[in-house]
């Protein structure tokens, strides 16, 4: 399947929705660029684990058990 994309004026690359939906391509997700004797070849990497629960506690804070929990000195 064929399909155009085109070149913002910042140089960021506009992929067709069909073709971010059908490779499960959501902003931020990481890509390879690779140099090939075709052209260019773009690949979506896979994101991690960590990198999928990143910012998911953001703001969150310490677990209140820890927060509250008074000094003590260790026996």
């Amino acid at each position: 399947m064929k399909q155009k994309g085109k070149f913002s004026t910042k140089g960021q690359l506009i992929v067709p929705a069909e073709i971010r939906r059908r490779h499960g391509i959501e902003p931020g997700t990481p890509v390879l660029f690779e140099d090939v004797k075709e052209g260019i070849l773009i690949r979506p990497l896979g994101v991690s684990a960590i990198d999928r629960a990143y910012g998911f506690l953001r703001g969150k804070g310490l677990p209140l058990n820890l927060e509250k929990e008074p000094d003590r000195e260790i026996e």
